[in-house]
């Protein structure tokens, strides 16, 4: 008999790497179960996955977290799954639902949203923390009565989890050797004409800023994709002089963001050190597909990537709050092409051995699994 499941996201796009991608694809491969994702969008087969959309529904932020929530909910109800694997905090009174309704759920919490409440800059400073607390309440409470809770990676050297659910465990954002690992093209990068990028969300504590700053002081040319956020902080930064330096592409889909790694010699992330990000036991999804492309990378320095970093030695740690030392070591790069080169190389190194989805995916198999045997 086959073991209906039923992954739902209110936030995320069907395509979504994280939930279509790895988990979905990953769990349909196996003869045992029948994969369905509910989001927004049209209904289509892909990858003997079974995605059920409930339409273009463009709404805005709280819209979307009382209403197009429900209705993701109502339509995951009609599928009637074994199995409930939901992705948003919005989805949280739902997931509780289901729970009560004899469904196996679990939740897989992309981020600590509790500590990411306090950097969100549409929500009034002096209530951030009171809503914070609040969220991590009502969410202990929602983790505590469902079946397991997924999150990337430790924080704080443990679980966010822990002691919050009866199971709990990481799969990470490592990458899917087929997606950019084994679309490599090796080939001859001028290292000494530096073309740094990086896409993604684009706002000011993602560092944009100050890496657009660095680019300009160190000649370098910088390829951004992605959206300003807020729109207004984008054209605060066309208005400053060192944006001369950068080639903005908008969104950018995976073969755009491919043909953007294969024009660069460097891949940057260098979020600021604010929020959940630096203490936590991971890197960044870009850092990975940079790895898996052979880029030597710079990072923000945070004790994770540093403790990497001198292990595998694929790029440089910088204090993303200064310019001058993004600048210093995109110059270090151009001007050492042999040592770059051989970052690039450790970095593919290690994703093969170390950082991919045919490792995390294991652990999604067994935690299923498990949950089955109760």
């Amino acid at each position: 008999m086959m073991i209906k499941v039923c992954h739902m996201t209110s936030a995320h796009k069907p395509t979504d790497i994280r939930i279509f991608e790895k988990e979905c694809v990953s769990l349909a491969k196996k003869e045992e179960y029948d994969v369905y994702l509910v989001s927004k969008g049209e209904s289509y087969k892909s990858k003997n996955v079974n995605i059920v959309g409930i339409g273009d529904i463009n709404r805005g932020r709280l819209s979307r977290m009382l209403f197009t929530a429900k209705d993701i909910y109502k339509k995951a109800l009609e599928i009637d799954a074994d199995i409930y694997h939901f992705h948003d905090p919005e989805l949280l009174p739902y997931g509780l639902k289901l729970k009560k309704k004899g469904k196996s759920v679990i939740f897989d919490s992309h981020e600590n949203y509790s500590e990411q409440i306090k950097e969100k800059y549409y929500i009034p400073k002096f209530l951030r923390g009171f809503i914070s607390k609040v969220f991590k309440s009502y969410e202990s409470k929602v983790t505590k009565k469902i079946d397991g809770v997924i999150f990337p990676c430790p924080m704080f050297g443990k679980h966010p989890f822990e002691g919050r659910s009866k199971r709990f465990v990481y799969v990470n954002n490592t990458p899917i050797l087929e997606e950019l690992y084994d679309k490599y093209d090796k080939n001859d990068k001028d290292y000494s004409n530096p073309v740094v990028c990086y896409a993604g969300g684009l706002n000011a504590n993602r560092g944009i800023t100050k890496l657009i700053e660095g680019c300009y002081k160190s000649g370098a040319k910088l390829i951004l994709g992605g959206n300003f956020v807020p729109a207004s902080y984008g054209e605060e930064l066309k208005n400053k002089v060192e944006y001369e330096c950068v080639d903005f592409r908008g969104y950018l889909n995976r073969d755009d963001i491919l043909k953007m790694y294969e024009e660069s010699t460097i891949g940057a992330n260098v979020l600021l050190n604010i929020g959940q990000y630096s203490v936590l036991s991971n890197l960044s999804t870009k850092i990975y597909e940079f790895m898996s492309m052979g880029l030597p990378v710079i990072s923000n320095d945070y004790p994770y990537a540093r403790e990497v970093m001198e292990k595998y030695k694929f790029g440089l740690v910088v204090d993303s709050s200064n310019s001058n030392e993004i600048a210093s070591a995109i110059k270090y790069l151009s001007e050492n092409p042999d040592i770059a080169r051989q970052m690039g190389e450790n970095g593919r190194k290690a994703i093969k051995e170390h950082f991919n989805w045919s490792i995390d995916e294991k652990v999604l198999y067994d935690l299923y699994e498990d949950i089955l045997k109760q």
